[in-house]
């Protein structure tokens, strides 16, 4: 009888974790919407972004996703701003940007 409890209790949380596991969201979307880096369009953006080399870019986000500005080319280093949907900001401190 005690082994069976402890047979129950194992397959019930092995089917908890496969409910889970098939419950979690998948792998990160394109934001939806345009972006805009020194107004070229860039539609349903997703990733990594390179900002100008020696002039600060100005970013438009007109998406349902934050953008990040980076301090280094490759979306790497710190943060050095935020760009909310529907806001401008100019100039982009940084050297990259990415959006989800």
């Amino acid at each position: 009888m005690r082994e069976t409890r402890r047979v129950a209790r194992v397959l019930g949380a092995c089917a908890a974790a496969l409910t889970l596991a098939l419950a979690a969201p998948g792998t990160a979307q394109a934001a939806d919407g345009v972006l805009f880096i020194d107004r070229a369009p860039i539609h349903d953006p997703s990733g990594c972004y390179p900002l100008g080399d020696f002039v600060p870019s100005e970013v438009a986000n007109f998406t349902n996703g934050t953008a990040y500005v980076w301090s280094g080319p490759h979306c790497d280093g710190q943060v050095t701003g935020s760009i909310l949907p529907g806001q401008l900001l100019h100039p982009a401190p940084g050297m990259s940007l990415s959006i989800r």
